[in-house]
């Protein structure tokens, strides 16, 4: 197994920076998308979303393989929030717990659940991709969730405690945690194999930002959330249902 440092959580970037909001000058086609097939989730965190249901399924029948990266440097995660401002290249967004997020699009970003032009301030997404120190993700996917809060009500429901300097992280698990798992260990993943458990982890615990996500011996995974106080840790089964939280 891969041995990493566990960071300290990053502290959310400043608001005071005030953001124009150009129009964006280009639209990619949606991904074509395939009827949902339902995976299975916890009910105890709630339900998926139909969007995100689709987008497992695009993923799961897309033929993308993951392969291994760096311990050091950004690595595959995501986030979920709400459209703040667009611009040619991508948009801005602020999660549940109000972390500020830039999010850039390129030409082989695929949009999910709607077209482009659905992206626009006000707009609920989550978001997978390149993360970049929990500020900025490099997108592969956004899915477009439409009547979607940002996460709200799932963060409120399930008690997720938004990020505040000085104050330590509480010690509080929830569900159950794999008897693999020993912090600052696991197998670093990327592509489909770390983007559905994001999307898992997302559904029940939005708020923060996922920048990395890990293999465990027992091929479970855990999903590493910063920017937030609780959970930092978010575990889904290898068969991609959520486990619990610490």
């Amino acid at each position: 197994m891969a041995l990493w440092n566990e960071p300290s959580r990053i502290e959310p970037a400043s608001k005071d920076a005030p953001a124009a909001e150009p129009t964006r000058e280009t639209e990619r086609p949606s991904a074509a998308v395939p009827p949902a097939a339902t995976p299975a989730v916890n009910r105890e965190c709630g339900e998926l979303t139909a969007a995100v249901l689709s987008f497992m399924v695009v993923l799961a029948t897309g033929g993308n393989t993951a392969t291994a990266q760096g311990v050091s440097g950004p690595a595959d995660g995501g986030s979920t929030g709400i459209v703040a401002t667009t611009f040619a290249s991508g948009f801005t967004m602020t999660t549940a717990t109000g972390i500020e997020v830039t999010v850039n699009e390129t030409s082989s970003t695929r949009t999910v659940d709607g077209p482009a032009r659905d992206i626009r301030k006000g707009t609920s997404v989550l978001v997978l991709g390149l993360d970049n120190n929990g500020t900025t993700i490099t997108a592969d996917w956004v899915v477009v969730q439409p009547h979607g809060d940002g996460g709200a009500a799932a963060a409120k429901a399930h008690g997720v405690i938004p990020f505040e300097p000085g104050v330590p992280s509480p010690t509080q698990s929830v569900g159950t945690i794999p008897a693999s798992y020993t912090q600052g260990q696991g197998t670093l993943v990327s592509g489909i194999q770390a983007f559905i458990p994001v999307a898992v982890a997302q559904a029940a615990f939005p708020g923060g930002v996922v920048d990395r996500v890990v293999s465990l011996s027992d091929g479970s995974y855990e999903v590493h959330n910063i920017s937030i106080n609780w959970p930092h840790h978010v575990f889904v089964s290898k068969d991609f249902m959520y486990l619990g939280a610490e």
